[in-house]
């Protein structure tokens, strides 16, 4: 099992390396999921995060937008994957995302991809917060 740093990695450059990596077949656990950032204007990103929740309406209708850090990593590669087809569900299958460094990860050598530049962004964390996450 590969173990991938999410700190301070772009969320879309990081979904899609995993995306390719996971249909390739290797099993990936993501730590550090809430350090991960969205590179952007801090208004508009959680402006369009806040639509994707409201889009569904009432409870019983989707679709649903997750609030949890690792739960909006696993979404956005989700959405890179070719989830329909059965090679897509199962190379999902295959991804775990933490929030922090789980026990049973903590000796584990993890890969971690180059930052971000000091162009503004927000932290999935932060997103979280906004949409309603306590910590």
């Amino acid at each position: 099992m590969k173990v991938i740093d999410a700190t301070g990695a772009p969320l879309g450059r990081l979904s899609s390396l995993l995306a390719k990596q996971l249909l390739d077949g290797e099993e990936i656990a993501v730590v550090n999921a809430e350090q991960a950032v969205i590179v952007g204007r801090r208004r508009a990103i959680e402006k369009r995060y806040r639509f994707k929740r409201e889009v569904g309406g009432t409870k019983r209708k989707g679709p649903y937008f997750p609030r949890m850090p690792d739960q909006i990593l696993k979404r956005t590669v989700r959405g890179m994957l070719p989830y329909q087809q059965p090679r897509g569900r199962q190379a999902l299958k295959n991804l775990k995302a933490y929030i922090g460094v789980p026990e049973q990860l903590a000796e584990a050598q993890a890969e971690k991809l180059a930052e971000t530049t000091t162009s503004p962004h927000i932290t999935l964390k932060q997103l979280s917060n906004y949409l309603g996450v306590t910590w």
